[in-house]
């Protein structure tokens, strides 16, 4: 017998929703992968451009179809999201006619164009059904061993093998884009898995693979996502805390050895960043977006900076969107948040909608503070988790345990109430 999907989705409509995702984040992985290894050239280019444009309509029409059917699907978070994409829209479209960088227009309209497709596939992929979560183990399993199989001294980075074909330089992916393709498969897979023992695996396997990847972001992510997936999980709340602080004690009587041992790992530079060129850099960048700042506070200076020489963290909101624009980005990720953490998390219900919903929202905070440019998917893989959640709670499968009324003790009004005794005459 099949397993029905999630309320109002229909089969075609996964069948597109799942091939989406698994071409632009697994597929990405792979693409690169032949591309690192000399297999093929970049036919694609840099690839997910034309897969994210290829799915564009697709997204579009499910998403428009979806509402048309049942309106209850439009909440407060849809309308505050398509208003933030709307004035970044209107920012571009001002900044293009006053004659801004053309190749910082480009990349902005197409990282909306991500955003707004990453926000789609997360507000309606069934996350929970049997078929996806099988072809997201297959998918991450391949990815994990591909990472390993290919490392070089423990570090997983195909441009150093020399095996690129002449002319694919420029389009094969750093290892934040492997990174960012792991981070999203990982994430619901965890989220949506019940037993302890396969969600100790995935820890185990995905912050392997994403050690020897050397993506800092994405690997302090993950790292900070687990202890919030099993504090929500864990039925004894004290006993978790207890191994949580144990392992974290044993790991810092351990460390020097470890940093003996892997003197060259990009990933151990988050011990101490002052030894970091590329923390330095960054720290740069984000000195240069205060500065710009603070000559321009209100409305930002877009574009006012080299392309890809951005500030690294939500400072480049400001920046290019102006102090609204960066306080409405933040707004809209953190505000939906805090009630469900009142009434969800520590509630000990285990609903994988809340938890995927909410630590996407943690670690796309972590990262925009820390790492992540502004237009980072994750913030419309957050909100996309939202909406899902939202729905699923006022009026999917977890509706009735809300919203039911209480039981009746009495079938019918007699019952409670008896008949007086007649007497006879």
């Amino acid at each position: 017998m099949k397993t029905p999907f999630a309320a109002g989705t229909s089969g075609r409509e996964q069948l597109m929703l799942n091939s989406a995702f698994f071409l632009l984040f697994p597929g990405f992985f792979y693409y690169h992968t032949l591309l690192g290894t000399g297999t093929m050239g970049p036919v694609l280019g840099g690839y997910f451009s034309p897969i994210s444009i290829l799915y564009m309509f697709p997204l579009a029409i499910t998403y428009y179809q979806r509402m048309r059917r049942d309106r209850r699907r439009l909440s407060a978070i849809d309308l505050h999201y398509g208003m933030f994409m709307a004035y970044f829209v209107f920012i571009v479209a001002i900044h293009v006619v006053t004659g801004a960088n053309p190749l910082i227009v480009k990349d902005h309209l197409q990282c909306i164009l991500f955003m707004v497709n990453a926000f789609v596939m997360f507000t309606f992929i069934d996350f929970g059904h049997p078929q996806f979560r099988r072809m997201a183990f297959v998918a991450l399993a391949a990815m994990s061993a591909i990472a390993i199989a290919f490392s070089v001294n423990g570090v997983f980075y195909l441009g150093a093998m020399g095996t690129v074909k002449d002319g694919a330089d420029d389009s094969l992916a750093t290892y934040q884009g492997f990174a960012r393709s792991y981070l999203f498969t990982i994430l619901p897979l965890i989220a949506y898995t019940r037993s302890l023992a396969v969600r100790l695996l995935l820890y185990v396997v995905g912050v392997v693979t994403l050690f020897v990847n050397t993506a800092r972001s994405e690997f302090a992510a993950l790292l900070f996502a687990i202890p919030i997936f099993e504090f929500y999980f864990s039925r004894k709340k004290l006993i978790f805390v207890g191994v949580a602080v144990t392992v974290i004690m044993l790991v810092a009587m351990h460390i020097d050895d470890l940093v003996a041992a892997l003197p060259d790992s990009r990933i151990l530079e988050l011990l101490d960043l002052s030894q970091s060129t590329s923390a330095d850099k960054r720290h740069h960048l984000t000195v240069y977006a205060r500065q710009t700042i603070a000559a321009h506070p209100l409305f930002g200076d877009y574009g006012s900076y080299e392309p890809g020489y951005y500030s690294h963290n939500v400072l480049s909101a400001w920046v290019d969107l102006g102090l609204f624009g960066f306080v409405y980005l933040m707004a809209i990720v953190i505000v939906p948040a805090i009630p469900m953490f009142f009434k969800e998390y520590l509630a000990g219900r285990q609903r994988p909608e809340f938890i995927h919903a909410f630590v996407l929202a943690c670690v796309t905070v972590l990262l925009l503070i820390s790492a992540h440019y502004f237009t980072d998917m994750l913030v419309g893989a957050t909100l996309g988790a939202y909406s899902q959640y939202r729905f699923e709670r006022k009026y999917g499968k977890y509706r009735s345990s809300e919203l039911s009324p209480s039981t009746v003790r009495h079938a019918d009004l007699h019952q409670a109430v008896p008949e007086p005794v007649r007497t006879r005459s």
